[in-house]
């Protein structure tokens, strides 16, 4: 299974990367960027870790805003990507090959912990989250950023609108870079994964005060910030939401 996970995403890499330097160029890196600052402008100095960096997008921006910024992938090749896009924006980025839910630093070592589309995709995110509560220091936060990506496995009555909504995207020119081959294969993966089966963000709510996070600020849709006309109507039926835990 965990082999079967990492060749998927050693394929993905390079669309992965087409995907950000897109963003790069767009409204979107402005508008992350904002979201992002929002969660820590209360900070002089951030020392962060971006956790299943993918190509680079989160800690190349961060870099860029002045963050002292550490990036794990458990993925090789999602990794040379985001070196790459690295040295093309200048910045200076510590890339570490590691899992996400085991990601090995000193304990209180960060200001700032942020992910992107990664707690779906872990197989013990409990664990994750209570690693990641250990790294924070004690007035740290987690941010997390993600959807329902695949509930309509779990919950049938949201497939048929989910298709609906992609195809209608699509027929305005939204390409999501994945082929049906692999569609199919990230569908199989995922009905192995825990997170499949969870109504979130208020899983999640309940997992990180489980783990001693005192208090969650939950945004159920930050869509309207983040996407483009096309892509909000493809995820229509999975809006992305927002998570900010404070350890203290």
């Amino acid at each position: 299974m965990e082999l079967s996970i990492q060749n998927y995403w050693n394929n993905r890499a390079n669309t992965y990367s087409e995907m950000i330097n897109e963003d790069m160029n767009s409204f979107k890196k402005e508008a992350w960027s904002k979201i992002i600052n929002d969660k820590v402008k209360d900070k002089n100095k951030v020392k962060v870790l971006d956790v299943g960096t993918g190509p680079g997008f989160f800690a190349i921006i961060m870099a860029q805003m002045g963050y002292d910024v550490t990036a794990v992938d458990s993925s090789c090749t999602m990794l040379e990507e985001a070196k790459g896009n690295a040295e093309l924006a200048g910045v200076k980025v510590n890339f570490i090959k590691s899992d996400g839910e085991e990601a090995y630093f000193q304990k209180k070592s960060f200001d700032l912990i942020i992910n992107r589309n990664v707690t779906w995709t872990l197989k013990e995110p409990e664990k994750a989250y209570k690693n990641w509560f250990e790294l924070l220091k004690e007035d740290g936060r987690l941010v997390i950023f993600d959807a329902n990506w695949y509930l309509r496995l779990a919950k049938k009555e949201f497939a048929e609108e989910y298709e609906k909504n992609m195809e209608l995207a699509q027929s305005m020119g939204y390409d999501c870079k994945t082929n049906k081959s692999q569609v199919e294969e990230c569908e199989r993966i995922t009905k192995d994964l825990p997170i499949t089966y969870k109504l979130r963000p208020e899983w999640d709510k309940e997992a990180l005060k489980e783990c001693g996070f005192k208090k969650i600020i939950v945004e159920k849709d930050i869509s309207d910030c983040i996407y483009t006309e096309e892509e909000k109507i493809a995820y229509k039926t999975t809006p992305m939401f927002s998570i900010c835990a404070y350890k203290i």
